[in-house]
């Protein structure tokens, strides 16, 4: 053999051999709702693949399949990830009505604002009252969006502008505070709103700022109604979860990258996405000319008021699962403001 051939043969091993000592030991497939240039699956859930993948030496690969590329609906995610149907899903709680009934407390109306420091506040209440609820799954973290708001065909000016009016609602809790508020309540995931939207299923949705960019919300409707003050209307709760025989299989060194990369500063980078996005989605209803309505302290005092049943519904139905409810706003509306005041 000649030398020149066999400099390049064992040039070939080596390369081949690198190129296998770089191959990843473990794929987790990540599957969640929104399209990849959505503000979560593009500034949270890239970086923290990325984040994984490095912190691992390329041993743990993260496949990201956005848009339910795996098949089924929205609602079936968390039981996607406790049944390995995918490794890691991202989902909204509420789309599994009464599930998480203790967690629902972050979703009470005019509980929250920014969505960076309610996320280190619902992580940490998760962490210390509602484990139990996700105990099927290993929670990477969970999180909250910003201030909810109303986006709707016509002008909603006053609370008597919604009356009869058919309204998204993401969650349970959402749906029995837009009956309270006079609305009609109608149950959609929110890949299905803008569809909804344009055939007339709805004529206004809760989203908020952060997905409007995502679903073109701005161009189908014009108007947007928030809130006097630091808190939105409503906020939806989230979860980013891993199968249990997933996370239990990997080696010790590979289940220290997982953690090092679930909890509270998780959460908090999840919230973050949230509030960029939510300058984002507001800056481009603007640039399209639409209305930006926000209510005075007054009209928002009437919309406090006539929402805040909704709480009482809450502690009754929880209390029947024996379920303090008192209790647990008490100490979620304490993180808030903890987390609020740094």
């Amino acid at each position: 053999m000649k030398p020149s051939l066999r400099v390049l043969l064992a040039a070939l091993a080596l390369a081949a051999t690198a190129q296998l000592s770089h191959a990843a030991d473990v794929t987790l497939r990540f599957h969640q709702f929104l399209p990849p240039q959505a503000p979560i699956p593009s500034k949270a859930i890239a970086p923290w693949a990325q984040k994984i993948e490095k912190e691992s030496g390329g041993r743990i690969k993260v496949q990201l399949f956005p848009s339910m590329q795996l098949g089924g609906k929205p609602p079936e995610l968390f039981d996607q990830a406790r049944d390995g149907v995918a490794d890691i899903v991202w989902t909204v709680l509420g789309y599994t009505p009464g599930r998480f009934p203790k967690s629902e407390v972050f979703e009470l109306p005019f509980s929250s604002g920014l969505a960076e420091p309610a996320s280190r506040a619902f992580q940490e209440y998760v962490e210390k009252y509602a484990m139990d609820e996700f105990k099927d799954v290993k929670v990477i973290a969970v999180h909250v969006h910003g201030p909810g708001l109303i986006h709707s065909k016509d002008p909603v000016t006053r609370l008597e502008d919604l009356k009869g009016v058919k309204v998204r609602g993401g969650s349970r809790i959402t749906n029995i505070m837009l009956e309270h508020l006079g609305a009609v309540p109608v149950g959609l995931p929110v890949p299905a709103v803008g569809e909804s939207l344009s055939k007339g299923v709805i004529s206004a949705t809760t989203i908020p700022w952060e997905v409007v960019p995502a679903l073109k919300v701005q161009q189908i409707v014009k108007n947007h109604t928030g809130f006097a003050g630091a808190q939105g209307l409503y906020t939806q709760t989230f979860v980013v979860a891993m199968n249990k025989a997933a996370y239990d299989k990997l080696p010790a060194d590979l289940k220290k990258v997982i953690d090092a990369n679930s909890g509270a500063e998780t959460a908090a980078l999840f919230g973050r996405a949230m509030d960029e996005g939510d300058k984002v989605g507001l800056s481009l209803a603007q640039k399209a000319g639409n209305k930006v309505i926000m209510l005075d302290a007054v009209e928002t005092q009437t919309w406090r008021r006539t929402a805040s049943g909704v709480r009482g519904v809450w502690y009754k139905e929880v209390g029947s699962k024996g379920i303090d409810g008192p209790k647990l706003a008490a100490e979620a509306e304490a993180l808030i403001e903890k987390y609020s005041k740094k």
